[in-house]
């Protein structure tokens, strides 16, 4: 993909993803469930699919059906693992696509054990336990129970186990160590009752690095494997990960607005003096917020968006920057010569996180693949 073509876009290094892969799986020993969810984290959903697959991921994880039959229809055999709630109308595309999935609910793990059991194919169930989110799973005292239960159902395979950590990111936190404790408590009651699925996994990308305990049979890593903190402060990657994404635009236009000029929707700026104002070919459709004041880099200087962010544009003053001139690569995630601004760095500004700044980088904007080793 030639980037001429393009008024803003997204650069993605997929040699930096296989890296980041290669290198979870040397730090923990174990094997690597990829999280692609969320497009692949804003990365792309099939291409973050055949990198991470190509690196040796074991498995590609992701929220929803619909992300995982795209996977199938690319072509991409990795096995996949559905982490949340698939509905029973989707029983049989699961189960005839060999997408494994979770099972908390009684009720739909009888209906996709009976869909496979009719379609002579099994239902590869990953059991949930909520060790201490609230959210999705049974409660570690019924996972014996329940897992002896599902192993009597004509269809199911019980190929895994797994939970989520809440605090991970806080390694100075004692709440994952309670998780840990008690998800384990239940791995070794399974180991007694003969009744230990295969799979076994907890960690995320942060507790595959901090929490040792946490690993099992394989790490369960997304964030990482973008190149990105778990937590910028408490939760920081190895120096050898690689940031994967880079976000750039271009500047539209450059002119000379007089003193008192009004700039952007609802004039959130004036000008105080003669200034060069340039706009830039990137706005909150793209998932820029709508807001006054987000940093980009032109000409490798840091300035800040004056007169707030429209859907498709911004402005940005360019006195300091007198060889700025339209045409320009502007960025607004990455590197330009000395200048850097980092998901982290721009999800602080936002008043979020780099989660929610890659995650909300929209199907609109061109992804440029990178093959680099």
């Amino acid at each position: 993909m030639n980037i001429a073509n393009y008024s803003t876009w997204l650069e993605i290094d997929l040699g930096a993803v296989r890296n980041n892969v290669r290198r979870m799986k040397a730090i923990t020993g174990r094997g690597v469930i990829a999280v692609i969810k969320g497009n692949g984290y804003g990365h792309g959903l099939v291409e973050m699919g055949r990198a991470v697959s190509q690196a040796g991921a074991d498995y590609l994880a992701v929220a929803r059906i619909e992300e995982a039959l795209p996977l199938r229809q690319a072509g991409i055999t990795t096995p996949v693992l559905v982490l949340g709630y698939i509905t029973p109308a989707m029983a049989e595309a699961t189960i005839a696509n060999e997408i494994s999935f979770a099972v908390y609910d009684p009720e739909l793990a009888q209906i996709f054990a009976a869909r496979a059991a009719a379609l002579g194919k099994p239902a590869r169930m990953h059991v949930k336990i909520d060790s201490g989110m609230g959210r999705l799973g049974k409660f570690p005292e019924d996972g014996v129970e329940f897992i002896r239960w599902l192993k009597t159902l004509p269809g199911a395979e019980v190929e895994g186990l797994f939970t989520h950590f809440a605090r991970s990111d806080e390694p100075a936190h004692p709440f994952t160590n309670e998780q840990i404790a008690c998800f384990t408590t239940l791995v070794k009651a399974l180991e007694e009752n003969n009744l230990r699925p295969r799979v076994i996994h907890a960690a995320n990308s942060a507790a595959a690095l901090y929490f040792p305990a946490a690993r099992f049979d394989m790490v369960r890593s997304g964030i990482a494997l973008c190149g990105l903190h778990p937590d910028e402060k408490d939760a920081r990657l190895p120096d050898d990960f690689e940031t994967a994404l880079t976000w750039k635009a271009r500047l539209t236009s450059v002119k000379i607005l007089p003193p008192g000029h009004c700039v952007g929707y609802m004039h959130r700026y004036v000008t105080t003096g003669t200034e060069r104002i340039g706009a830039i070919s990137a706005g909150y459709a793209d998932g820029l917020p709508r807001r006054v004041g987000n940093p980009v880099i032109v000409g490798g200087k840091r300035v800040k968006v004056v007169g707030g962010t429209g859907m498709d544009q911004c402005m940005v003053p360019l006195d300091g920057i007198p060889d700025a001139q339209v045409g320009d690569e502007v960025v607004l995630i990455g590197r330009q010569g000395e200048a850097r601004l980092t998901a982290e760095e721009v999800g602080a500004e936002w008043g979020t996180n780099n989660y929610d700044v890659v995650c909300g980088l929209q199907a609109r904007l061109p992804r440029v693949y990178f093959n680099r080793e």
